[in-house]
């Protein structure tokens, strides 16, 4: 079932294991961010993300909140929280917990995950890091 591949990639996630989400994903994997104007493109992509955001974040865990799955399709509502103990975007390491919610649409192909769109609230996370 297309929901059960999600919660097992975000358990990866969740663990830290980067083999172990790109191996859920299709080589060719298209990720749509809410704030990048242009896709991204490829599991190499997919993995300097999760790196930078465990840089970042090294706690950073993801709760699925909600998930609902249709056909090739699957909608999940995220609450992400971790320790801002690293630098991101250019943001100097806070020590601030940081909380905020992701609504992420999938679509799946041949068992693997093919493509994603991905829409943060990125807002809140800005100001609990003192930016916004």
């Amino acid at each position: 079932m297309n929901s059960d591949l999600l919660r097992a990639a975000f358990e990866a996630f969740n663990a830290g294991d980067a083999d172990r989400c790109v191996a859920f994903t299709t080589p060719d994997l298209i990720m749509n961010l809410a704030e990048l104007p242009e896709p991204r493109h490829g599991q190499q992509a997919w993995r300097e993300g999760f790196e930078m955001m465990r840089h970042a974040f090294p706690d950073l865990r993801a709760q699925i909140e909600d998930i609902v799955a249709a056909d090739d399709r699957v909608a999940l509502r995220l609450r992400f929280r971790g320790t801002h103990s690293g630098e991101f975007l250019g943001i100097p390491p806070t020590g601030n917990h940081i909380e905020y919610v992701s609504h992420e649409f999938y679509r799946i192909a041949g068992g693997l995950i093919a493509e994603e769109w991905i829409c943060s609230d990125t807002a809140t996370l800005f100001r609990q890091l003192g930016v916004a």
